[in-house]
């Protein structure tokens, strides 16, 4: 029966190699760097984009401005059965009025469905052209939150890596002790006896 002894590299017993102790001060350090260190990691890059994307969202909403306008023109094609009901924007011209400068007319994104006369919400820029909507805070949260995430995995990969490294490293220099071990004590084994 085959009994294992917890914590033998970290005990001095005559079998304890220099190889050993490293392998096990490596499991440690791999332990403390996996669960501690790159959740911390994670949080710190998730953090650092929340704040970033929440001050370009800022900077956009700032910078644009939505207004209520209506569909003009041509109606939009028809929704093919293989698109369904998905929200696919596309371009239509729009009109609105603007307090001070009157009546303002221009192409922009518009839901899939949306007919002629109806009233949509439209994005522009200082300049009046169409522009994406500023992001929202889900939108900000979902950023964080992916760059949190790969940030960690990233980090746990080359934690990993390097223990995948060490091992071998150790590995291979575990080997060369028993090697140097066998030259000592192999011939006293392998002589004829008298």
């Amino acid at each position: 029966m085959r009994t294992r002894v917890h914590g033998w590299r970290w005990q001095r017993n005559p079998l304890r190699r220099r190889s050993d102790v490293v392998e096990a001060w490596t499991v440690l350090v791999v332990s403390v760097l996996l669960f501690v260190v790159v959740p911390l990691a994670g949080m710190a890059a998730g953090l650092r984009a929340y704040d970033q994307a929440g001050s370009l969202a800022a900077t956009a909403r700032a910078e644009r401005h939505q207004v209520h306008a209506r569909v003009v023109g041509e109606p939009p094609r028809r929704v093919s059965a293989v698109e369904g009901d998905r929200e696919r924007p596309y371009r239509a011209q729009v009109r609105w009025a603007e307090p001070g400068k009157g009546t303002r007319t221009t192409w922009a994104r518009v839901p899939t469905g949306t007919r002629t006369g109806d009233t949509v919400s439209v994005w522009l820029d200082a300049r009046g052209r169409d522009v994406a909507p500023p992001p929202d805070d889900a939108a900000i949260v979902q950023h964080a939150v992916t760059v949190g995430v790969c940030a960690a995995g990233g980090a746990a990969a080359v934690v990993l890596l390097g223990c995948a490294v060490e091992r071998r490293i150790a590995l291979r220099h575990r080997m060369a002790e028993w090697e140097r071990e066998w030259e000592h004590t192999g011939p006293k084994w392998t002589q004829p006896r008298a």
